[in-house]
């Protein structure tokens, strides 16, 4: 007997202990993840760092998806970002043979764990809050921040399927 697959994330009800304002972010960094597993659960090594049509490689994605929750969820907390966090940004998709498919899918886990952990402390009260962006201080909010990082978590993971695919042929 087949079990039917899950619904999408968004459809399985309400996560226990995030505020329900931010059920929505929630639910898409969960789905990224799940979606982000299940492609790269048998991706070849060689393929990491190939970008076919000079699109980002499937590694740059890796990185930059765990890296921006990491940065937005900082500035969304009020704090600056790190010299590691600003380390971590200049080496995104800088072609490395050492870096393993699997330990980039492990990272991105950890950062939407920690992401989670973020939103369920996340008073609702402060969710229209400013909070600036970056050197410049951009203007933005605690829900703007958290909202982006959903939608541009969502907008690589697509770009990554789109790229693991075609390299898979």
């Amino acid at each position: 007997m087949s079990s039917s697959p899950l619904p999408e994330v968004w459809l399985r009800g309400p996560l226990t202990g995030v505020p329900p304002l931010l059920q929505p972010v929630a639910h898409a960094l969960l789905q990224a993840r799940e979606e982000v597993e299940a492609l790269m659960a048998d991706f070849p090594q060689a393929l990491l760092w190939q970008r076919p049509a000079l699109v980002a490689s499937v590694g740059f994605h890796l990185q930059h998806l765990t890296g921006v929750l990491d940065r937005i969820f900082t500035y969304a907390s009020g704090k600056a970002l790190s010299l590691e966090q600003m380390r971590a940004l200049s080496v995104e998709g800088v072609a490395d043979d050492a870096i393993q498919v699997a330990d980039l899918v492990h990272a991105f886990h950890q950062q939407v764990d920690k992401a989670l952990l973020q939103l369920s402390q996340t008073e609702e009260s402060t969710l229209t809050d400013f909070r600036g962006v970056g050197r410049a201080q951009l203007p933005s909010t605690v829900t703007g921040l958290l909202t982006h990082a959903a939608e541009h978590t969502m907008r690589h993971t697509g770009q990554l399927l789109v790229t693991a695919r075609i390299l898979r042929g």
